[in-house]
């Protein structure tokens, strides 16, 4: 009788132990699966590449260039598209795997100031500008300080002034009526100042989309 008592005993020793290490370990579990399913944010998302934001938004360093990225690469005011991280070309855009292609090299395109003379120069203040917007279409104009600022409006006759930018900055604007845009940089008289008026334009070749300020100085209109 005094013999199974023992045994009886260590099997309840031996059946409690199991059981407080499984409520020791159990906590720990939730935490684990949590962290497991927590998605990644993908640094490219498709509305980057639909209307209207592919011809509005630049996208970030590394994804694959939308329509406005393209176009201000190519009239140089943006510089060559770096390699994509191991993440942006894991999740591609919109998070789908990107579709593989030849590849093809990339050539550095031209400085504004190797394709045409600059359309004012202007005295900057320790490096630095500061830029007025004057809208003088009835229309809303969409604009971006490229890697300072998201894209903003500013509504029709109105003005907005953008201080302490460094140079080199490119600014992009267009009206959110689709229509044309004339721009006129005109310096002050005091260092570092600059206003840009817009107006409506007739002929669309008078249309411009970005301006460039350049460490000396120089503003491009493109």
């Amino acid at each position: 009788m005094n013999m199974k008592s023992k045994n009886f005993r260590k099997s309840a020793e031996l059946f409690g132990a199991i059981c407080g290490g499984l409520l020791i370990s159990l906590p720990a579990i939730p935490q684990v699966v949590a962290q497991e399913s927590t998605p990644k944010v993908n640094p490219c998302p498709r509305i980057f590449y639909e209307e209207p934001h592919n011809n509005r938004v630049v996208v970030p360093q590394g994804c694959p260039p939308n329509a406005l990225t393209q176009r201000l690469a190519a009239q140089g005011l943006l510089p060559v598209p770096a390699t994509p991280s191991q993440d942006q070309t894991r999740l591609g855009v919109g998070g789908e795997a990107p579709v593989s292609s030849p590849r093809a090299s990339v050539s550095q395109p031209p400085l504004p100031s190797q394709q045409q003379a600059p359309s004012t120069t202007i005295a900057l203040a320790d490096g630095a500008v500061n830029i007025k917007l004057v809208n003088d279409t009835a229309a809303n104009v969409t604009y971006q300080v490229i890697g300072d600022t998201a894209p903003r409006s500013l509504q029709g006759k109105s003005d907005v002034t953008l201080r302490g930018l460094k140079a080199p900055v490119t600014v992009t604007f267009q009206r959110e009526d689709g229509g044309q845009l004339t721009v006129t940089p005109q310096p002050s008289s005091e260092a570092g100042n600059l206003a840009v008026t817009f107006n409506e334009a007739t002929d669309p070749a008078q249309g411009r989309s970005a301006m460039r300020i350049e460490q000396n100085g120089s503003v491009f209109l493109n």
